[in-house]
């Protein structure tokens, strides 16, 4: 990590899209600490949207359509929720400052959510942030099972018919090797992140 003692009142909506542009993103060490610090894998996660994996049971249960999905409907109270402790998630690194900052992104058009419904209730989804050709996912939750994997499944199937060619997870873990996830170098991501800043693709 760089850049730590950065601090909300420093950072705009416009540093914040200049920062993604160069490969750096920024985090919080718990929810209660303001500071954000910028953070730069040597190892960065990329789902690859041409190679998706979905297992043979989401694809059962988005069929099935259990859960309403909706894109843009409830971005901060999708936010809220990935910041919000969960069972085996007791602290998160997003922050008040980092909340709103996402908020201000998502005004300007540049952050995103996929929301999961049922029986009209938020149980699960994500959020992340659009420019250029790429999309940085941030974080997700589910309250309901498969709820946070079958917003994924629509946001990949989005991302491909908008015309996106990155979608970068910045870390990978169990959860996201199981859809594809792969680990690229540094020097290589930089070069993918060149390639996707290169023309528009709209989210909504």
């Amino acid at each position: 990590m760089s850049g730590s003692d950065e601090h909300y009142t420093f950072i705009t909506p416009q540093i914040l899209l200049k920062a993604y542009a160069t490969g750096l993103f920024p985090m919080a060490e718990k929810a209660n600490d303001p500071t954000i610090y910028w953070v730069e894998p040597e190892l960065r996660g990329i789902m690859p949207l041409d190679n998706f994996h979905t297992p043979r049971s989401l694809k059962k249960e988005v069929r099935r359509g259990t859960y309403q999905i909706t894109f843009n409907e409830a971005f901060n109270n999708i936010v809220k929720a990935c910041a919000a402790p969960a069972p085996g998630r007791e602290e998160t690194w997003i922050n008040e400052p980092i909340r709103l900052l996402y908020s201000e992104l998502h005004d300007l058009g540049h952050a995103h959510s996929v929301e999961a419904w049922y029986d009209d209730e938020l149980v699960g989804g994500l959020y992340g942030v659009s420019l250029g050709r790429a999309f940085f996912g941030e974080s997700m939750f589910s309250r309901r099972t498969n709820a946070s994997k079958v917003a994924l499944v629509h946001l990949i199937e989005r991302l491909n018919e908008r015309g996106f060619v990155l979608l970068d997870t910045q870390f990978t873990n169990d959860h996201l090797t199981q859809f594809g996830t792969i680990e690229v170098p540094r020097a290589e991501y930089e070069k993918m992140l060149e390639v996707a800043l290169i023309g528009e693709a709209e989210f909504d």
